[in-house]
Order: structure tokens, then sequence, then C-alpha cells
């Protein structure tokens, strides 16, 4: 029970490191060193934490950490530097929790806290990028201040409450897991519009229109038999909506369809295309400028929306597309607006007849 114990401390600093190593390592520090908290025996290797130069050093790291956390843009930056550092620390804080436990032991928990450092990492990661694409430094303040408190609060609880610490670590990385996939391909996405967007010709030059790479064709006819050739292809994002998961690169295609009756979107995945028909019917185009990139969200008649985003760069190609898809009357509605005047010109010629009958009957009458 013991060694569970020093393992679920372990993994549960290790945690906590992924989301902020300095803060970690500082506030501990100050703990052991002021004594604010009294270690028990099998953790006595961590009052080594407490030493002036360990507190001293971390409190500078996390002082210059807690400014550039705060700062949109140089927190991703900031991320990317300590990719490899937190999983580090990480995994060095959990062998020093595991005291004198048997070096096979210590092996296991350090590959198993830079496993769950590595995870809580990039969970922030990913939803600091996320955060970043509206460059307000609200989101970025809060959600900085908010890994701080949660820092706080777990250290809280492995120190008063290791059993309840440990069950939440376990929860909390059994659930970056699950959606580690999605966090993955958020994280992909930003870098890629972020990269684009640092080399992204100027808007006013000429853009010629996109070809739609041979192999996203032949999936497309072999999932939809009988389609028209490819009028419009854009590369582009997934941004949610109805069968549509968000963050996947792919190909938003307009046929040669008269009726402009659906767009398909086209993205590879490792278990399989993924091909989505997104129905125009009822259907209003609204475009936005974002700070990264352009937004497309069709809004259909039910609530519910597509939404694609694209580089820079090809602002004029989705303008272009917007534009088509804004739909003209129904031939039902322009045949509702002219029935009224047709039957004012047949009632008009019907009283001129029916005058010209009682003129000619009086005309009649008279002689």
């Amino acid at each position: 029970m013991e060694t569970f114990e020093l393992l679920g401390v372990a993994l549960g600093l290790a945690t906590l490191a992924g989301l902020n190593l300095y803060l970690t390592v500082f506030a501990s520090g100050l703990a052991v060193h002021f004594h604010w908290v009294t270690l028990p025996q099998q953790l006595e290797s961590l009052q080594v934490l407490g030493d002036p130069w360990v507190v001293a050093i971390s409190g500078v790291l996390y002082f210059l950490q807690f400014f550039a956390d705060k700062i949109p843009w140089i927190d991703s930056l900031n991320d990317g530097f300590h990719t490899l550092i937190r999983p580090i620390g990480g995994a060095l804080l959990a062998v020093l929790a595991m005291g004198d436990a048997n070096p096979t032991v210590k092996i296991v928990a350090a590959l198993l806290a830079g496993g769950a450092a590595l995870t809580s990492h990039l969970a922030k990661s990913g939803i600091r990028l996320t955060a970043n694409a509206s460059p307000e430094p609200l989101s970025n303040v809060g959600l900085s201040v908010g890994e701080d408190v949660v820092v706080l609060g777990g250290l809280s609880l492995l120190i008063f409450y290791p059993i309840v610490a440990i069950i939440v670590a376990l929860v909390f990385i059994a659930a970056i897991w699950l959606l580690l996939p999605r966090v993955v391909r958020s994280i992909q996405a930003k870098l890629w519009l972020i990269w684009k967007k640092l080399n992204a010709p100027a808007l006013d030059k000429v853009t010629l229109p996109p070809q739609l790479p041979a192999s996203y064709e032949r999936l497309l006819h072999q999932s939809h038999a009988a389609l028209q050739p490819v009028h419009r292809a854009i590369p582009g994002l997934s941004g949610g909506g109805p069968h549509l998961p968000k963050n996947y690169r792919g190909w938003l295609v307009q046929l040669h369809d008269e009726n402009n009756r659906s767009l398909f979107f086209i993205a590879k995945r490792w278990r399989g295309p993924l091909i989505i028909e997104v129905a125009l019917l009822g259907t209003v185009p609204i475009r936005e400028s974002k700070f990264m990139c352009e937004r497309l969200e069709l809004h259909h008649a039910d609530g519910v929306s597509h939404v694609f985003y694209f580089e820079r760069s090809l602002a004029p190609l989705v303008d272009e597309l917007a534009d088509s898809l804004k739909q003209d009357p129904s031939p039902e509605e322009e045949n509702i607006e002219t029935v009224p005047s047709v039957i004012g010109e047949e009632a008009e010629e019907s009283v001129v007849e029916e005058s010209t009958e009682q003129e000619s009957s009086e005309s009649k009458t008279t002689s």
C-alpha cells in the first residue's frame, strides 16, 4: 500500500508539473522550507525541495513565466520551449518522491510520470493555441490564473488528501487521453494556420483557383456516383457541424450544378476518408475575416451550421464561393409576385369589354 501511495503522489506531482513545473517546485519548496506542512516519513526525500537555492531558482523562473503565460502567442512559444522540460521535470520529481524504493519501481514511476506530465502539457498547449485564435489577452490571463489555481489546489490535495488526489489525477489523465486525438488535431490545425499566415502572399495579388488533387477527386467519385465535374475546390479546415468533426484538413468542393444543391468536404484520415455532403437548400452563407484565417459559416434553416476555416491568402476565393451560395428567389416566389399583375390586366380587359358591350347596347336602344 505504501508503494501505491508513493506512486500516486509521484504521478500527481508529474501531472501538475506538466501544467506548471516551476510553480509546482516553488510552492512545494516554500511549504517545506517554512514548515507549513510536515512530510510523512516515506516522503522525506522531498525535503530537498525546501533548499533555499531550489526555492530561489524556481521562484525566479516562475516569476518570468507568470508574465509570459499571460501574453498571447508568447505563452504558446513558451509551451513549445517547455515540451521536453516539463515531462523531464515531472519524471525527476516522481523519482525524487519514490525515495528509497526499488530501482525497478523508480524506473516504472519515471516512465509513467513522464507520460502524465506530457499528457497534461499537451492539453494545456492545445487549449492555449485555441485561445490564441482570438488575439485578446483576457482569455490568456484567465487560463493562466486557472492553471495556477489547479496546481495549488492539486498540491493541497496531495498533502492533505493523497488518495483523493491520486483518483483525481488518474481521472484527469484518462479524460485527456480520450480527448487526445482532438487535442492533437487542434494543435496541428492552429500551427498550420499560423504557418500559412506567416507565409501567405499579399491579399491584393491574384490567386488562381486551386485544383482538387486527383486522389481526393477519386474519393469523391467513388463514394458518390454520377457526380457533376468539379467547379471550385478550396483547401481548408473543418470547423464543426452535423456529422462534421473539427480540425480536419481537407478540401471544400463545389460542383458544376446549376441548382446549387450541395457542397462536399473531403479529408483523409488514418481510419478512412471523411466525406461530408452539406445540403444548401435554405442555407445562408456567413463570411467573417478572423485574425489568423477566413471563416465561412453555412447556416441552415433548422438552426444548425457547418463551419469552415481557410488561410488568409484564399480570401478572394472564399468570397466568390460565398457569393455563389447566396440563393436567388425561387421560381415559385417569382410566380407569386407576378400573379397579381396578370390578374389586374385580365380584370382591366374584362372591364373594358363590359363597358364596350354596354355602349353598343345603349346605342342600339337609342336607334
